[in-house]
């Protein structure tokens, strides 16, 4: 009921996950609606999911997508902006709706099957996202975890703003036995940075990180303490290149605070290892260490949600549940 896949640089094909999402996507009966921030696909993948979407449309199938509107600005590409073709989302025949992306993006990533089942995680719609970076997907059979989902939908849809989003209960839902709390921001933002926070520092055996960036305030304090413990496990992957940019940004704009010296310690003394990826230009290769998992003893944080400030902000989800040994989680871990 709960199935998590790993996605690796070179691990697999576009043309796979393409064909995954159509056959998910060609599972439903009376409704999709997509939560999508980047939709960039070559003409191969391009129509494989395009046929699939278009196709359950065709059948009676109620489909809605949301997706996040980006604008030019002199941003730090952290994380990258998106490229998808509005023209072309909109020349779709079903109802779509764009989400200004600014100042906080509409970040997520998913798709809600016949109000029964979500297809989540840190991967976005391209063939880069599909084949060049480490990301997760998760799909949840669950009418309730689907519910929770549906509720963020529709406040993206009825209000078309990022910031009047992710107003959703955060209370454990029964999935298989297991408890998995659907977490949603901004709304939520800053009571999930403290849940994830609060976990790490109540860890006794082993802390996992999986997050381009690390600029959470609660999370990053927290970490840096645990480093500096030195009583449990704790290690971790990053994307170097980001990182970099992330310090480049802080001494520019004057706000290397404590936060600079407590990424570097962290950084220094955790086990973590930097994916040293392609700097952003256009047109260049998105291949990025774009996962975001956080692992504390046997609880899992799994989602669209990077662990920085931004990502409080952001519109985006996780879903936070136990059992992470037994999980696909685990397995991206033990891969590293």
């Amino acid at each position: 009921m709960i199935d998590v896949r790993t996605l690796s640089d070179g691990g697999q094909t576009p043309l796979e996950i393409a064909h995954a999402i159509a056959d998910y996507v060609g599972a439903a009966r009376q409704s999709l609606e997509l939560a999508l921030y980047d939709v960039r696909l070559k003409d191969e993948t391009a129509e494989v999911v395009r046929g699939a979407l278009v196709g359950a449309s065709e059948r009676g199938v109620n489909v809605r997508l949301v997706y996040n509107l980006d604008r030019d600005d002199r941003r730090v590409p952290v994380p990258p902006p998106p490229k998808t073709e509005p023209e072309l989302v909109e020349s779709l025949p079903f109802p779509t709706a764009a989400i200004p992306g600014w100042p906080d993006l509409m970040h997520h990533k998913y798709v809600i099957r016949d109000r029964a089942s979500v297809w989540s995680g840190s991967t976005n719609w391209t063939d880069d996202s599909w084949s060049r970076e480490e990301n997760v997907i998760v799909t949840v059979d669950s009418p309730g975890i689907a519910a929770r989902f549906a509720e963020d939908f529709e406040q993206l849809w009825t209000k078309r703003d990022v910031e009047k989003s992710g107003r959703v209960d955060t209370s454990a839902v029964d999935v298989d036995g297991v408890p998995v709390r659907p977490w949603f921001s901004p709304k939520r933002g800053e009571k999930l940075a403290q849940e994830i926070a609060t976990r790490v520092g109540s860890a006794e055996q082993r802390v996992r990180i999986a997050s381009p960036v690390i600029t959470s305030g609660p999370i990053l304090g927290t970490l840096a303490e645990v480093a500096a413990d030195g009583k449990i496990d704790l290690a971790g992957v990053v994307d170097r290149t980001q990182i970099l940019d992330v310090l480049h940004q802080w001494h520019v704009n004057g706000n290397d605070t404590w936060k600079l010296p407590a990424l570097r310690f962290l950084m220094g003394h955790g086990q973590f290892t930097g994916k040293r990826s392609t700097p952003y230009a256009p047109g260049a290769v998105h291949d990025y260490m774009h996962a975001k998992v956080t692992v504390c003893d046997d609880q899992v944080f799994i989602g669209s949600f990077n662990l920085s400030h931004s990502g409080e902000e952001n519109a985006e989800n996780v879903l936070e549940k136990d059992r992470a040994c037994s999980s696909g989680a685990g397995r991206f871990f033990r891969s590293r």
